[in-house]
């Protein structure tokens, strides 16, 4: 299965939207097809015999243009290197924005023609001196002349989007404008046609009905005021990807097998190249220095502002930047393997996905156009039945009136937009958030379970006590070090690479193990010289019945106390002795859980230490709920346990070793990922391993969850207080009628205050 990204043009509200996620899912070995009418993007899921010419065909017989940015990419993430190897993606997405700023310019042409013809039409239609010295005929067809340009020229996506929309039985707000519009227009073509042929319809004697033509140019003007200036605001939205795309370097030195260097397009790099990068440069692919030592500015990848020095052997990511020295780099991945391309798509990928807030909204705009074309109808009928006189100018205004300001496009907007911006400014700060999902439910938790290694602490625990039980002697420590270090070589646990690590310092020679287990959560099991032996905590030595004397308990308890992991060697019958390991502090962590609590996060630590260190080592940044001895294989059960108790839940650790808890929470946090940010299993990924991220992506998701709610609470009110002024209510209890001219700057303000609220995520400091 691969995921296909084409632009679309010609959207104005989610009825569009969903005309063209209905064709396309009917082609053959289509999955699925989601659009976005925030960002103008189409992301289908198909299979490789799905090209993108069936897809672009479906696009244009729904009345929408799509332009393919052949980002296609596989789900399991193992990407070809071709993929983004040669110029295809750059010039697919640069045709793209070549597109989108053609639409601009012709979209700021028609704005600035009909604010012209505008002018004249209301000078026209109002100037009581003109009126004296040109006569009543001239003027009306003056304005019919000058209109009709702006109906059907500045206008033409609103009568073009109607006819499709009508075609696939799905009208939108093109109906609504151009049926709107287009009736005040052709109401008054027929009072100038009569006028010409000395035909005068009559509501008193000697006055005779006024054309309003000022109702269709000023509307649809007002109207493309709004989609410019909404263009403008939704283009500031997706601004985080066309930063992180301008981040990638444009060329690379190319080093020949003789020695020779040229400079080749960041395109045409392929695995293996060698490629030199001087000072000041930015490094261009993901690679590993082969030659040099330089020091390196990571903050796009960490957010770490200082820089990182890196020798022979180190790995480099691409779009880093060379503060210092000259090196010599091996190309490992390419194109869309590279950290920056697999941010732009998880970006991408999120902003495209609907959060599950939006169901509603979507479900009410299918609705939404039927119900306000029946609304007009009714006007009509109401007022010509029992309105006062001109009784058919009366009935077609607030007819009109009820199509123009009615707006579909604020409830199209209200969710997607927020997304965008929110993932935006999330992958500014080095939070990746994989779906809208995630997002909204990271808004809405109030509990928060942190693994205490690699979240709290560094993750990189040291030896600080080695005890002998029965001898005090250094010869009876040594000893117990080599032998704890000769089984610990055989896992990757971090705190047996603690033991392993102190042996190396040490310069120990490590024994020949036989008979090797690993148990799970609780220790290792070997044969060395003949000789049985245990390395691992209390429950593994307790179970095999060696029993643990109070002057060894002491010891463990006081370890433990100071938050040190004690970890026992014992013989077949007998406890040799204590290692101590004990992990640093995040600098950070104790001012993240004081974050957290001012937000009223409930904040949990999980460990598989004993009671006592983790106690001790929660006491030292604030927590006071804390969850000791859980297995990784337990870790799931207590999230489960919490969330059977209504807490909604977010689970943090690495993202490996914890991924069956990220899965079973809430929402899953993968933190100190790294160049690697594809964890399935995690809902949102923080690249720097500074827990203060945490407190961030969670701040993030409360405000981008409140600012959809602002937007879907507007977009409601202002369409179910609007539309019943609009049909006469108010005129009925004494009040004004709603102008069709106000009514479409009503109906042009209310998508434009939903982007402009969206955008306020931007300036969120987090």
């Amino acid at each position: 299965m691969i995921k296909k990204v084409f632009g679309i043009k010609g959207m104005d509200c989610a009825s569009c939207a969903a005309a063209i996620e209905k064709a396309v899912s009917k082609i053959e070995g289509v999955k699925n097809a989601s659009v976005n009418f925030a960002s103008d993007k189409l992301f289908v899921d198909c299979n490789n015999e799905v090209d993108d010419q069936k897809i672009i065909n479906a696009v244009e017989e729904s009345g929408y243009k799509a332009i393919s940015e052949n980002s296609t990419y596989h789900h399991n993430h193992s990407f070809p290197s071709q993929i983004l190897s040669d110029k295809t993606w750059e010039g697919e997405h640069n045709h793209a924005k070549m597109e989108s700023d053609a639409e601009f310019g012709t979209l700021k042409k028609k704005l600035w023609f009909g604010t012209v013809v505008s002018l004249i039409v209301l000078f026209l239609s109002f100037g009581g001196q003109f009126k004296t010295f040109v006569p009543e005929k001239l003027s009306f067809l003056i304005l019919l002349l000058i209109s009709t340009p702006v109906e059907f020229w500045v206008g033409k996506q609103f009568w073009r989007g109607m006819y499709y929309e009508f075609k696939s039985l799905r009208p939108g707000m093109d109906s609504l404008v151009a049926l709107g519009t287009g009736a005040a227009y052709f109401f008054s073509a027929i009072i100038v046609f009569l006028e010409i042929i000395n035909y005068k319809l009559e509501i008193a004697d000697g006055v005779g009905l006024e054309p309003y033509f000022d109702v269709a140019v000023v509307v649809t003007t007002f109207i493309i005021l709004g989609k410019y200036l909404e263009a403008r605001a939704k283009g500031s939205a997706s601004e985080a990807i066309k930063k992180l795309l301008k981040l990638q370097a444009v060329i690379a030195h190319h080093v020949g097998e003789n020695g020779e260097i040229h400079d080749i397009d960041i395109n045409q790099v392929k695995i293996g190249d060698i490629l030199l990068v001087k000072q000041g440069e930015k490094v261009p692919v993901d690679g590993i220095i082969v030659e040099g030592q330089v020091s390196l500015d990571e903050s796009m990848v960490t957010g770490e502002s200082l820089p990182v020095d890196k020798k022979t052997g180190d790995k480099v990511t691409g779009a880093t930047i060379n503060k210092s020295g000259i090196f010599k780099m091996r190309a490992e991945k390419v194109g869309s393997e590279t950290f920056l391309s697999q941010i732009v798509r998880i970006v991408q990928e999120a902003q495209a996905s609907k959060a599950p807030i939006q169901k509603l909204a979507d479900k009410i705009t299918q609705i939404f156009v039927p119900i306000v074309l029946a609304i007009s109808v009714i006007t009509f009928i109401i007022w010509f039945s029992v309105g006062p006189e001109p009784k058919i100018s009366y009935a077609l205004i607030n007819a009109v009136a009820v199509l123009i300001v009615a707006c579909p496009c604020a409830l199209g907007l209200a969710t997607p937009i927020a997304v965008i911006t929110g993932t935006g400014k999330g992958a500014e700060n080095g939070i990746i958030i994989r779906n809208a999902q995630a997002l909204e439910t990271a808004g809405k938790t109030h509990t928060v379970i942190l693994d205490k290694t690699g979240t709290i602490t560094e993750g990189k625990p040291s030896v600080t006590d080695i005890v002998s039980v029965s001898q005090r002697d250094n010869q009876r420590q040594f000893a117990l070090l080599q032998i704890a270090a000769s089984l610990g070589t055989h896992t990757t646990h971090p705190l047996d690479k603690a033991v392993v690590d102190k042996a190396k310092e040490e310069k120990m020679s490590l024994l020949a193990v036989e008979n090797f287990e690993q148990i799970t959560g609780k220790g290792l099991k070997g044969k060395i010289g003949g000789q049985n032996y245990l390395f691992g905590n209390r429950k593994l030595i307790e179970e095999s019945g060696a029993s643990i004397n109070q002057e060894t308990e002491n010891k463990i308890d006081e370890l433990n106390n100071q938050g040190k992991t004690a970890l026992i060697l014992s013989g077949e019958k007998s406890i040799l002795g204590i290692i101590g390991i004990a992990d640093t502090l995040k600098e950070t962590a104790t001012q993240t859980i004081e974050k957290l609590n001012e937000i009223g996060m409930d904040v949990w630590m999980i460990t598989g230490d004993s009671q006592k260190t983790a106690l001790a080592i929660a006491s030292k940044v604030g927590i006071k709920n804390v969850l000791a001895s859980v297995l990784p294989e337990q870790k799931s059960e207590k999230i489960k346990e919490l969330q059977q108790k209504g807490m909604v839940v977010a689970m943090v650790g690495d993202g490996i070793n914890d991924a069956p808890a990220l899965t079973q929470a809430d929402v899953g946090i993968a933190i100190g990922t790294g160049t690697d940010i594809a964890i399935e299993s995690a809902g949102i990924t923080l690249v720097s391993g500074d827990p203060v991220g945490i407190y961030k992506s969670i701040l993030l998701s409360r405000k981008t969850l409140s600012n959809i709610k602002q937007n879907l609470f507007w977009a409601y009110a202002y369409n179910i207080a609007l539309i019943p002024v609009a049909a006469g209510i108010l005129y009925f209890l004494g009040g004004p009628l709603l102008n069709p001219i106000l009514a479409g700057a009503a109906m042009a303000f209310s998508s434009l205050s939903v982007v402009l609220n969206s955008l306020r995520l931007k300036r969120l400091k987090l």
